[in-house]
């Protein structure tokens, strides 16, 4: 996808933000612009302070080839959700770092399109939800919900005790929510347990029961249910998977049910 020259420089306005990676790709995922701060994430910037950075080993490729495959799989499940029309808005996820650390950031894509209104590509926004000097959740009305569904989303949590984080009344509330982030809020907390659950399949070797439990699920069989109805696999075929895909066999161990529950609010 070749980008016109204006949204090339209103693109260029991202490379000031030191703690956003910003994007575009074409309908197939492959990168037709980053930020520096995309760059620098994935120590591809070798440009000194100030320069035009270099895109050369960013443009066409896709995100299989800078983030293990569990996760490029699911980032390229939202590209085709943007791409029929769908916006995904402030939604909380644990993002891996390319040195193994995970970190909490706020993500958000829109589709983009031309001027006849046919869909070229995609857009998307990436930030930690926490930086030092800033405050503990995302500048946004419903911020406090955020960070609690972040903090407790292994505990059963109802729109009653949102609403009362978010001082509003639960219509009032489930109203703003379905409207900022065009899911329910319990649908938003089950994309986010389902999310955690992917990684620690990967990345844990803990029991499927342990990371049902872990992750806020009644049992493993309500577990293996909704994993199954968001990926596509029950979640042992999703560990085997990946697995089997995996370049770095200590990246994924093999389950061992001895191994432990991962610890709430852990990287996994």
């Amino acid at each position: 996808m070749r980008l016109p020259r204006h949204l090339l420089e209103l693109a260029g306005l991202f490379d000031g933000l030191d703690d956003v990676l910003a994007w575009i790709k074409d309908r197939d995922g492959r990168y037709a612009w980053v930020n520096r701060a995309f760059l620098i994430n994935y120590s591809l910037d070798g440009q000194h302070a100030g320069a035009t950075p270099d895109l050369t080993d960013v443009v066409g490729k896709t995100d299989h080839d800078f983030s293990p495959a569990f996760l490029a799989d699911q980032f390229r499940i939202d590209d085709e959700s943007v791409l029929a029309g769908h916006r995904i808005v402030d939604r909380i996820e644990l993002v891996v770092q390319p040195d193994g650390r995970a970190v909490w950031n706020v993500t958000n894509k829109v589709p983009l399109v031309d001027e006849s209104g046919t869909v070229l590509g995609t857009a998307g926004i990436t930030r930690r939800l926490t930086t030092p000097g800033q405050a503990d959740a995302p500048a946004h009305e419903l911020g406090a919900v955020l960070a609690h569904l972040r903090d407790h989303y292994p505990a059963p949590i109802t729109n009653r005790q949102l609403a009362r984080l978010a001082h509003m009344s639960v219509r009032a509330f489930e109203r703003k929510f379905r409207a900022s982030f065009h899911l329910t809020p319990q649908r938003y907390l089950r994309k986010l347990r389902l999310g955690m659950a992917s990684r620690a399949l990967v990345y844990t070797g803990a029991s499927l029961a342990e990371i049902a439990s872990g992750c806020g699920f009644s049992d493993q069989s309500h577990f293996t249910r909704e994993f199954r109805r968001q990926f596509g696999r029950t979640p042992r075929e999703y560990r085997e998977h990946y697995a089997r895909r995996s370049n770095d066999a200590a990246l994924v161990p093999k389950p061992d049910a001895g191994d432990q529950e991962p610890r709430r609010g852990a990287p996994l």
